[in-house]
């Protein structure tokens, strides 16, 4: 059982720093063709002041934390019972290259269905930018097995 008083627990910062490489990278991966992702010039001429960062590369930038699994430790979550419920994403501003974004996660909801056999752990993490203004928002839930 997962542990409700853990809800409202917020983890400390995490800075991560938005490369120019890696967003290229990550365009390719993607396949996205607008060259304001992966073309400095094009970003510029579009009114951009630096390549744009494509909205689901937050997700990566976070996985950069030393231990992106801690969470599911602190819940006692065990990693081949979960599985990935939902996500969803809130943009408040554009990121670019160069911007350095701070991550800051809060377990907002604990609960069960199926008489205990699954729990859902629900948090929402906040990112901001190097300036203190606030980037996006994501909630993700991830869903246990219990045997």
């Amino acid at each position: 059982m997962l542990d409700r008083s853990t809800i409202g627990a917020k983890s400390t910062p995490f800075d991560a720093d938005v490369e120019k490489g890696r967003l290229r990278l990550f365009a390719k991966a993607i396949g996205e063709t607008n060259p304001v992702y992966f073309d400095a010039t094009a970003a510029r001429q579009a009114g951009h002041r630096s390549l744009l960062m494509p909205p689901t590369f937050l997700f990566c930038l976070e996985m950069e934390h030393p231990d992106p699994y801690r969470w599911f430790r602190e819940l006692n979550i065990p990693l081949a019972h979960a599985l990935h419920g939902e996500q969803a994403f809130h943009y408040h501003r554009a990121g670019y290259a160069g911007d350095v974004m701070t991550f800051v996660a809060e377990i907002v909801d604990i609960y069960a269905k199926k008489g205990g056999a699954l729990e859902f752990a629900v948090q929402d993490v906040f990112i901001t930018n190097q300036h203190g203004e606030a980037v996006a928002d994501f909630r993700r839930t991830v869903v246990v097995r219990n045997p």
